[in-house]
């Protein structure tokens, strides 16, 4: 199995790497971008087997230890 996590700004949370991404793109003649959101993507190699447990464990871990739940958001995908 695998777990795919993408881990977000939380919308009201200003992203400076967003905003530098999106005047960049600007600057480089992109226009009608509204907003760019800089996250991070994750897969984790899962051992075979209950696919609801290892989605409890990853989604402990994802609000623990791999986001900072108070500025980001996650979504978790297995596999």
């Amino acid at each position: 199995m695998k777990a795919k996590i993408i881990i977000t700004p939380k919308k009201a949370v200003f992203d400076p790497q967003g905003k530098t991404v999106q005047n960049a793109l600007e600057h480089m003649g992109h226009t009608g971008i509204q907003g760019v959101h800089v996250g991070k993507y994750i897969e984790i190699d899962l051992e075979d087997g209950d696919q609801e447990a290892a989605r409890k464990k990853i989604d402990e871990a994802c609000h623990k230890f791999l986001s900072n739940p108070v500025i980001e958001e996650y979504q978790l995908e297995i596999e």
